[in-house]
């Protein structure tokens, strides 16, 4: 085998290994032995040189006309569309998820820059009547500065690709710290950035450690804005530390969705969805439908069909044809899975199927889980409360539809929600009651698109929200003007009564 390929920080438009000169290696979770490259291990050090040259190359950025920076993300876009399959591939190799999944997740970024290329056409402001004669007034955004952005492992281009191209496109130059377990797929993204002609130090990457780079990068007092998906524990670590350093803080954390099964409900389009939602990118999304709350009438029948459907699933590496569900990401997040269905078997939740890793010649060398049903579960059990991040499915039996909505929303997050149901009377009050900030019809919890804003409530995150048009509030601060031509003092809530 070729010795891997080193993957240098990118510091202002320079490919520099970190200054201690160490580094980690990036491992297929599928198949370990696979080293898809290697990584710089990097420290405050580096984090402060990426930030001086994002801060020194904002001066020239945020002058840039809107469009013109538009028009590199067009360029970007294009290029991402040529490289599709090549991205999908590396990805798949470096966080496991089938390659179906890692072409959509290349897709997104697709998507959202194509998207962010027009608001650099758009980036609306207001114009309103003053209450005074011979005065115009009007609301401008302003870019914050540098960027930090901290993104995970399982949507390795999307989520960086939510966050990035909104910051640019208004003006902000960016240090991003991708997720170590699968950070090659930022580099892509921000490669094809590079090629369609950002200029250096608008866009810096430092990889390493939460605490040796992402720590030093939300305390850095140039760094205006951390933007941070990840799990909730370092979240609020976060917050913290930037309220201190009243900084703008976006957090996006975990869920725990649930999928509504009525008696009146399609069952066979209700299990494609179920599957899809709790087994999807093996149940390692912050969207996966964990819970799966049943009125009582169909619970049987649909456990039935899902335990059928489900032991049809072959587990594997995602790269070859024919697989469903992919590994777990890492040793830790499968011994959290393995953790989690003792716990729902202590706590009286009875096994369907599932239940242990997978160990044979076909899963040796990867951190395989066999998809997992509970039945029986209760409300308050911690397999039906807590984020388990794996392919982990809770059957909840409910009596009434009032009764659903309540399971439904009595979990400490409130990310995505779905119902299944043929009354257009229960849907439309699901939409209303159903505390989250995603909800789908006759659809599983997970299938966002780009133009909405996604994000959640509760313990989700901290109110902000990612995609749509509604991210750019996100790295803009709005900025109020006003121009009195009527050649005289004019005082406002005062002249006008």
């Amino acid at each position: 085998m070729s010795e891997p390929r080193v993957f240098n920080n990118l510091i202002g438009g320079e490919w520099v290994a970190c200054k201690r000169g160490k580094t980690f290696a990036n491992r297929n979770p599928a198949q370990t032995d696979d080293i898809i490259g290697v990584f710089q291990d990097s420290t405050a050090e580096d984090v402060a040189d990426a930030v001086a040259a994002a801060q020194a190359a904002y001066a020239l950025w945020r002058r840039v006309p809107a469009p013109r920076r538009g028009a590199i993300l067009f360029r970007a876009a294009q290029l991402l569309v040529e490289r599709k399959e090549l991205y999908a591939r590396d990805m798949t190799r470096e966080m496991g998820k089938i390659l179906h999944e890692t072409r959509g997740d290349v897709q997104e970024a697709i998507d959202m820059a194509f998207f962010m290329a027009g608001e650099g056409r758009r980036l609306y402001g207001q114009t309103t009547p003053s209450e005074l004669p011979n005065k115009f007034q009007m609301s401008v955004r302003m870019p914050l500065g540098v960027c930090g952005l901290i993104t995970p492992w399982n949507f390795p281009m999307a989520i960086p690709s939510w966050k990035l191209l909104p910051a640019l496109i208004v003006g902000n130059t960016v240090v991003i710290k991708p997720a170590s377990d699968a950070p090659l797929s930022a580099f892509n993204l921000v490669q094809a950035l590079i090629d369609a002609g950002v200029p250096p130090g608008v866009v810096n990457i430092v990889t390493g450690s939460g605490s040796q780079v992402g720590e030093p990068l939300l305390r850095h007092p140039e760094v205006k804005i951390i933007s941070f998906t990840g799990s909730t524990a370092t979240g609020h670590q976060i917050a913290r530390i930037g309220a201190e350093h009243q900084k703008h803080v976006s957090l996006e954390m975990g869920g725990k969705n649930p999928i509504i099964v009525m008696e009146d409900a399609d069952l066979d389009l209700a299990v494609d969805g179920v599957l899809w939602g709790a087994f999807g990118t093996t149940g390692q999304r912050c969207t996966a439908a964990s819970r799966l709350i049943a009125h009582r009438d169909v619970v049987e029948p649909l456990a039935e069909r899902l335990v059928a459907r489900t032991n049809q699933l072959k587990v594997g590496n995602g790269l070859e044809a024919g697989i469903d569900v992919g590994p777990c990401i890492n040793q830790g997040q499968l011994d959290t899975v393995s953790e989690y269905v003792k716990i729902g078997q202590e706590e009286g939740a009875r096994l369907l199927c599932g239940g242990q890793p997978l160990r044979g010649d076909a899963h040796a060398g990867g951190f395989f889980y066999a998809p997992t049903i509970f039945i029986d579960v209760r409300r308050d059990m911690r397999i039906a409360q807590e984020e388990i991040f794996g392919p982990v499915l809770s059957i909840i039996p409910v009596d009434s539809f009032e009764e659903a909505i309540e399971v439904a929303n009595d979990v400490p997050y409130g990310l995505s929600s779905a119902i299944y149901t043929r009354d257009v009377n229960r849907a439309f009050v699901a939409m209303q009651e159903l505390y989250t900030g995603i909800v789908y019809i006759n659809a599983p919890t997970i299938g966002a698109e780009i133009h909405l804003p996604f994000g959640g409530t509760k313990g989700t995150g901290n109110g902000h929200r990612e995609s749509g048009p509604q991210a750019l509030d996100l790295f803009s601060e709005w900025k109020s003007v006003y121009i009195d031509y009527s050649g005289g003092l004019q005082r406002a809530q005062i002249d006008n009564t």
